[in-house]
């Protein structure tokens, strides 16, 4: 009796796990989804908005492949596919993520880490994963980023390629080629968030007519497990030209001023103490030749964020920096841990050891009171989409206020423009850059609930004032 409970207890537990068969029992599946699967087509892709499910098709579309239970196409006894994200963290965060929730941990037969450990294989980077196919072979999901470079995507065979976003044109034509011999599947999802790319241009447009091209468009409302008042809490937060890509998946031309929503007459605001209950942190784009900028971010009581301070200079070295920002901090009365070290963000580069020195920036600010994670997620198109939600919202009040004392980010905003290809120019925008670290790191308001300051009363008065000016 008490094995026939464990075989039942064990049972349940496995029906638990098994969110691939929810999915294709429809719980967990629309019929835009649906059309995906059942293309025959050997490049399709989906432009969707964000939490349209387009991320869900691919990841099941890859286990499919990878399990030999594919509904709609003729199965291989072992796969060999990649997946293929923007950067090592977006494929741990997003696309790694997906794949092993619609894996049964006894289908896997083994992994392959780049980092992290195999026994916690979510928190860590996956190289490979060896799945147990359903006609007795083993399967192969191998990682790549497109960070790597088109070098580290040459040489091998495949079955597939999912792409999670857009890469970049060099990697997706090589990716081509990986396919070929095998007759494989190119797949992608992405929302179009950098204008009128490639993808545009050979896709959507399909100059060629390829015959194997297949392409859709989901948006909020194709997915019936995205709640109506959740919807109406998202549109809220985007400008027009933001909501096109991230609603509805479509391409929109990008020209002219990165930011045309800045304006400085609302964005800016005269400088008022800030309650030590906002304090976020702050946010560093490093330089030496180039300039370090620095900023101190607060966060309200509504989740409104501001820009309070600078500290933003060329062609000093790292004691300087450091200096300025503990000065900068102390006269904020910024907050700091037991051992009066301050926090920052910083771009990942900072971890970077040269020649030149035997430790990289991000431990020479450390040794210096400056503890700098470099954990941020710098993908430029993403990045500049979420600062745009933050400068315009529907019901006029913007997210992001700048003090009148932080001139040079006041400046790179009015002097942001794309360029002549599918990216903005690359100048005069260390303050952005380091602006668009702390926004993709999804700022949370510090507040603790227990009534309003008498300057937060006094900054609501000031945003009413805005709205009616």
């Amino acid at each position: 009796m008490q094995k026939i409970m464990r075989i039942e207890v064990e049972q349940r537990k496995r029906a638990e796990q098994d969110k691939l068969a929810r999915y294709n029992k429809g719980k967990k599946r629309h019929r835009k989804q649906l059309a995906f699967h059942r293309s025959k087509k050997r490049n399709r892709w989906v432009f969707g908005g964000n939490r349209s499910g387009k991320t869900e098709c691919g990841a099941v579309e890859c286990v499919y492949l990878a399990r030999g239970t594919h509904p709609y196409r003729k199965n291989k006894r072992d796969t060999f596919g990649w997946v293929v994200s923007l950067t090592s963290q977006v494929q741990r965060d997003v696309a790694q993520r997906k794949i092993l929730e619609y894996l049964r941990p006894d289908w896997i037969a083994d992994i392959v880490m780049s980092s992290g450990r195999k026994d916690a294989p979510a928190s860590g980077i996956i190289d490979q994963i060896y799945v147990k196919n359903v006609f007795g072979g083993i399967s192969v999901i191998g990682f790549k980023s497109c960070d790597q470079g088109r070098e580290r995507f040459q040489g091998s065979s495949l079955d597939y390629v999912w792409f999670d976003e857009e890469p970049p044109e060099d990697i997706y034509d090589e990716c081509r080629m990986r396919v070929l011999d095998r007759e494989g599947d190119i797949f992608g999802t992405m929302t179009p968030l950098k204008g009128l790319t490639f993808v545009y241009e050979r896709i959507y447009l399909n100059p060629k007519n390829d015959p194997e091209v297949w392409y859709e468009f989901m948006e909020w409302a194709d997915n019936p497990f995205l709640s109506k008042k959740e919807i109406a809490l998202l549109e809220g937060t985007m400008s027009e030209t933001t909501l096109q890509s991230r609603r509805y998946g479509r391409f929109c031309a990008r020209e002219g001023l990165v930011y045309p929503e800045f304006d400085e007459d609302v964005h800016v605001i005269p400088p008022f103490e800030i309650p030590a209950s906002w304090q976020d942190t702050i946010s560093i784009d490093p330089g030496l030749k180039n300039p370090l900028s620095a900023h101190w971010y607060a966060v309200d009581f509504d989740g409104n964020v501001y820009a309070v301070a600078e500290h933003y200079l060329a062609g000093a070295d790292v004691d300087t920096h450091a200096a300025a920002i503990r000065e900068i901090s102390q006269k904020l009365g910024w907050k700091h841990d037991a051992k009066g070290r301050v926090h920052a963000l910083i771009d990942p580069a900072a971890d970077a050891r040269t020649l030149a020195s035997a430790k990289s920036v991000t431990e020479l600010f450390a040794e210096r009171g400056i503890l700098a994670s470099t954990r941020v997620e710098k993908d430029v198109f993403a990045g500049i989409a979420q600062v745009k939600s933050y400068l315009s919202r529907k019901n006029n009040f913007p997210d992001l206020y700048i003090f009148s004392s932080c001139p040079n980010l006041i400046r790179e905003f009015k002097g942001y423009f794309w360029g002549s290809g599918e990216s903005p120019v690359k100048r005069d925008d260390h303050a952005l850059d380091e602006l668009r670290y702390y926004l993709m790191t999804k700022p949370k308001n510090m507040h603790t609930g227990e009534g309003k300051t008498a300057i937060e009363r006094d900054k609501e008065r000031r945003i009413r004032r805005l709205k009616h000016r």
